[in-house]
């Protein structure tokens, strides 16, 4: 049982490193709305769900990783939190390792048995 939004995100972390797509998308509540790092789809149901992170799951060498000092987490009423920051993910293309940051946010109910309702992330911007 996940009990706070910390567990979760690690949790989350462990199956994408893991592959393991089945314990990863049951994370997702039924109506829960996903804007991925790598497709300009909105994705809004369990089946589309799905298919980005097997489509994801198929890249060699995934990983993610958390930069720690970025994660910030909101209470917003009991058991609803927002959860945000920065993560890695890693993966081969063409043979070479690439790095893609991506700032996340979760928005994470957990009174629900699939406590993700929202998730929004995006590469980071190269600056300016």
């Amino acid at each position: 049982m996940i009990n706070t939004p910390e567990e979760l995100l690690k949790s989350w972390m462990d199956c994408i490193n893991a592959y393991d797509i089945e314990r990863l998308v049951r994370f997702y509540d039924d109506k829960a709305i996903l804007i991925p790092t790598f497709s300009n789809h909105v994705l809004n149901t369990p089946e589309k769900i799905r298919k980005y992170f097997e489509t994801l799951g198929s890249r060699e060498d995934l990983s993610i990783a958390l930069h720690q000092k970025t994660m910030s987490v909101q209470a917003i009423r009991p058991q609803l939190f927002s959860i945000s920051g920065i993560y890695c993910w890693r993966f081969a293309i063409d043979g070479e390792l690439l790095n893609f940051e991506a700032r996340f946010t979760f928005l994470i109910d957990l009174a629900l048995p699939n406590p993700i309702i929202h998730h929004h992330t995006s590469q980071l911007p190269r600056t300016l």
